[in-house]
């Protein structure tokens, strides 16, 4: 005879597992309203980090632990209470599993952003985190259950080779990110130029590409394995401040003290009133070289940032052009004399009146 269940045996279960789920759900919706407030009061400013992870697994365990109470006081047979334990078990594992990498990754982007970790904060490396984080959690997870990890990790280490030699390229793009990640050479938010022509911001570093905004707000990816073979220009070490070299040619007719004089006065002035440039850098003025019509100055000042180089130069500009007109410093235009000779005439002597040819 088989066995006979009463409306006792499927209304408990029924009813535990009903209201667990109405606890899941009402608890996730004031507990965590209250653990926010909480966490606003407190000087840890990871509990926030904490809060929102296990936010919304947090039904998903009640759930699970409603099931596991409602299978006890069930009279389903004992194999299939234990397989569906052990799958309630893995369940729960792994979801505890996947909250622990994303609070370790969140804390440690927040631990890199303030400068308490010297590592980058890219995508590759928070996937690494990830991914060491899931790993040990199956292998917790395997051990548990019963299941031995070592021919899996045999198995692993066979495979690996035939995993390798399928996937050169993304292995070798990923290795190639790691290495730029952590030489530290190339950061998320640095300026650089690839010896090809590309330039623009680092915006990410991901396990197989880096992707860098230009100028023209243009996305462009690199495979890691390019962007390691490349030579790079960082704009961005080993400082932010840029050095901007603005030239400036007056008349043979100037005087070279009154035109260094003056380029001083007005690069100190610009250093005191320009947000853009560095105050740590004085203004310097050098005579390069004395031209074919000119004399060749240096005005020398450094920018805060790549950015603020072109605002610094184009207001820089024309403070230069307004000073040197009061003043009456004459900036020359480029000419050629020309001397004309007779044809057929004795003398090889220039004529008197020359003309002026403008390039």
């Amino acid at each position: 005879m088989g066995v006979e269940f009463s409306l006792w045996d499927y209304l408990v279960p029924t009813l535990i597992l009903s209201g667990a789920l109405v606890v899941g759900l009402v608890g996730r919706r004031y507990l965590f309203h209250y653990l926010h407030k909480w966490a606003q009061h407190t000087h840890w400013e990871f509990d926030n980090v904490v809060i929102q992870a296990t936010r919304g697994p947090f039904v998903l365990w009640v759930v699970a632990l409603g099931i596991y109470l409602a299978l006890e006081f069930s009279r389903l047979p004992d194999e299939l209470v234990a397989l569906l334990g052990k799958i309630l078990l893995a369940l729960v594992v792994l979801s505890m599993t996947l909250v622990l990498a994303n609070i370790i990754s969140a804390i440690f982007q927040r631990m890199v952003a303030r400068g308490e970790v010297e590592a980058p904060a890219t995508s590759l490396t928070r996937t690494f985190i990830k991914a060491g984080v899931i790993i040990v959690g199956i292998l917790v997870l395997l051990s548990t259950l019963g299941i031995s990890i070592t021919p899996i990790l045999t198995a692993f280490g066979i495979g690996g080779l035939a995993i390798a030699l399928a996937l050169q390229d993304t292995l070798t793009n990923l290795f190639a990110g790691f290495n730029v990640s952590m030489a530290k050479q190339v950061r998320v938010g640095d300026y650089i130029k690839l010896d090809t022509g590309q330039e623009g911001y680092v915006t990410d570093i991901n396990w197989r590409t880096t992707s860098i905004r230009d100028f023209s707000n243009n996305l462009i990816v690199i495979p890691n394995s390019k962007l390691a073979q490349s030579i790079i220009t960082n704009y961005y070490m080993p400082d932010k401040p840029v050095t901007i070299r603005i030239p400036v040619s007056v008349s043979y007719n100037s005087d070279p003290e009154h035109v260094e004089r003056v380029l001083l006065e007005l690069g100190s002035q610009a250093l005191a009133e320009m947000p853009q440039l560095d105050p740590s850098f004085a203004p310097v003025v050098r005579l390069t070289n004395m031209g074919e019509f000119s004399l060749n100055f240096l005005l020398v000042v450094r920018a805060k940032t790549f950015d603020d180089q072109f605002s610094a130069q184009h207001e820089l500009l024309k403070r230069i052009l307004k000073r040197l007109r009061e003043e009456q410093i004459e900036i020359p235009f480029p000419a050629r004399t020309v001397y004309l000779r007779e044809v057929g005439a004795s003398s090889n002597l220039p004529l008197q009146s020359p003309a002026s040819e403008w390039d």
